[in-house]
């Protein structure tokens, strides 16, 4: 094996490492959430407000991001937002008081945010040097990573408080980050022309086409996450315990397709797996709307969960791949239009559902995923040809 193939190995289990500390801090950040109530005698409007900050520090992030990656590289940047990500969620934990928590949850979103643009980024890298998909699974490490954080994180919290929880959270992402710092890929990020290039906003208009790509499937994903469990509960009469598993088996099966993805889409490529997936994943929302029962609608999410897995991280991978436009600022561009529908969208889906009933909005959102499946020839660019090793 050459060396430059087995920089490219060690590279993919690096930025794994990087996806699962990521994930593992926001994953952690869930159980923090209901303590703001008490630790600052606020109402539940303000905690909405306060995680929109976090989704706002997350947008502004994304594409100073891609300039800085225009400039320095993934590598440099990852290492740069790895190099602070363990110290966000203890400043949180750590503040006073509400004036000093808000620029606090705003830092923490701009980090997490900021740093999923850049290991997005160089993820793409490592593909083209392994001359195979690794996007999948790395999202699958993410997956892992929140799962491992909002697990243990209440359980933490409950045995040795809300402060030492975030310090030990920042602990394991510290060693997660450092353990494998230098074998980041370290490849420039290039253009079709094979230089660096100033980050600017594209001209080319599929690049906005593929966000909006990520943009409609992201919005489903956010809708699940925040409102899967209130349809269970209002729409049929679910207890709290039941409701809970409205996102826990769209997550069970989200994560194990991200890890069976990569070989998915190496063998029947890009194209077709994300067409495919769509309609599966409009399948799973339009019978979690129409469910006659809790149980009917769990197994519809998780149905969802199946399609939706793949579709976001075949959406990077060509962006990172498209011709013409550096890496760094494709990915930045629809790494942003796409975690707005995640962080901002549920807001407007939750004003709707009030009023028309959630079993109406998820079978809306199935039209969404539906528009993916048509739109799939714009994601050809993840199907890339090998020419490293």
């Amino acid at each position: 094996m050459s060396p430059e193939r087995q920089a490219a190995r060690l590279g993919r289990w690096a930025v794994a490492s990087m996806f699962f500390a990521n994930g593992f801090v926001t994953g952690s950040w869930a159980p923090q959430v209901p303590l703001l109530l008490s630790r600052f005698d606020i109402a539940e409007t303000i905690v909405g407000l306060l995680i929109l900050i976090f989704g706002l520090g997350a947008l502004v992030a994304m594409p100073t991001c891609g300039w800085l990656m225009s400039r320095y590289g993934s590598k440099s940047v990852l290492r740069g937002f790895g190099a602070v990500l363990g110290i966000v969620l203890p400043a949180v934990a750590l503040a006073p008081n509400l004036y000093l928590v808000i620029p606090a949850i705003f830092a923490l979103g701009g980090v997490v945010g900021g740093m999923d643009v850049a290991m997005n980024t160089n993820a793409v890298e490592t593909e083209r040097q392994l001359g195979r998909a690794i996007m999948s699974s790395s999202h699958g490490f993410w997956s892992l990573g929140g799962f491992a954080g909002s697990a243990t994180g209440g359980l933490l919290i409950q045995g040795t408080g809300h402060v030492t929880q975030s310090i030990i959270v920042g602990a394991v992402a510290y060693l997660m980050v450092f353990a494998v710092w230098r074998w980041l890929i370290g490849a420039p990020v290039e253009t079709s022309s094979t230089r660096r290039e100033r980050f600017r906003f594209p001209r080319d208009p599929l690049i906005y086409l593929i966000g909006i790509i990520a943009l409609f499937c992201m919005i489903p994903e956010g809708s699940v996450l925040e409102w899967g469990a209130v349809h269970l509960q209002r729409s049929l009469g679910a207890d709290i315990g039941v409701a809970g598993f409205a996102f826990a088996g769209f997550a069970v099966t989200m994560a194990v397709m991200r890890f069976m993805g990569d070989g998915i889409r190496n063998r029947f490529g890009a194209v077709r797996t994300l067409r495919v997936s769509a309609l599966i994943a409009a399948a799973g929302m339009l019978m979690a709307g129409l469910a006659s029962t809790p149980l009917w609608a769990i197994a519809a999410f998780a149905l969802a969960g199946i399609g939706v897995a793949n579709m976001v991280p075949i959406a990077f991978s060509a962006a990172g791949n498209h011709q013409g436009i550096a890496s760094a600022t494709a990915v930045s561009v629809v790494t942003t239009m796409g975690y707005s529908g995640m962080l901002v969208a549920p807001s407007a889906i939750g004003f709707i559902g009030e009023r028309v009933g959630f079993a109406v909005v998820f079978v809306a959102l199935s039209g969404f995923l539906l528009a993916v499946s048509a739109m799939a020839g714009s994601v050809r660019r993840a199907d890339f040809n090998a020419n490293a090793g």
